[in-house]
Order: C-alpha cells, then structure tokens, then sequence
C-alpha cells in the first residue's frame, strides 16, 4: 500500500470552502467554534475558540488547516493548489 504524502504548509480556506461545496465563513466559523476539526484559528498566538471573537476590531485571525486532518475527515489529498 502507497504511503500519502502530504503537501507543506495549510489548506487555504478557497480549497476547502471548495471541497466541502461551502462558503468560506462557513469554514472559518467550523474550525473556530470546533464542529469542523480539521484545524486552528489563532489571533496573536491565541487560540480562538469561540464565535464570538471572530469581530475584525481585535485584528486578523490567522487559520493553520492541516492536509492530513483535512485527508482524514474528506479523503481529499491536497497537493499544494491554491484554488
């Protein structure tokens, strides 16, 4: 059996937003909130948790979506595309 390689770096949101047939709000919103466990939102080093916080005013939230965690809950390997 093959193994799966796995590209560097995250999944931008387009891609998944894309696979799962979604807006991409709807991404962010599910990895922030944890019902789509596929990665992290951090602000400033700071875990995001909560829907709440996603308010602009207290500056950019930054996504990590892991190609593995996005393989294992999907079945689509990504290969580094951006779109």
């Amino acid at each position: 059996m093959d193994e799966i390689v796995f590209a560097s770096g995250s999944v931008p949101i387009v891609v998944v937003a894309r696979i799962y047939g979604k807006d991409a709000s709807w991404v962010r919103a599910g990895i922030i909130a944890g019902w789509l466990p596929i990665g992290k939102a951090t602000r400033k080093g700071k875990l995001i948790t909560n829907v709440n916080d996603i308010n602009s005013k207290y500056g950019r939230i930054n996504f990590y979506i892991s190609p593995k965690l996005l393989y294992q809950e999907t079945g689509y390997v990504w290969k580094g595309e951006r779109k």
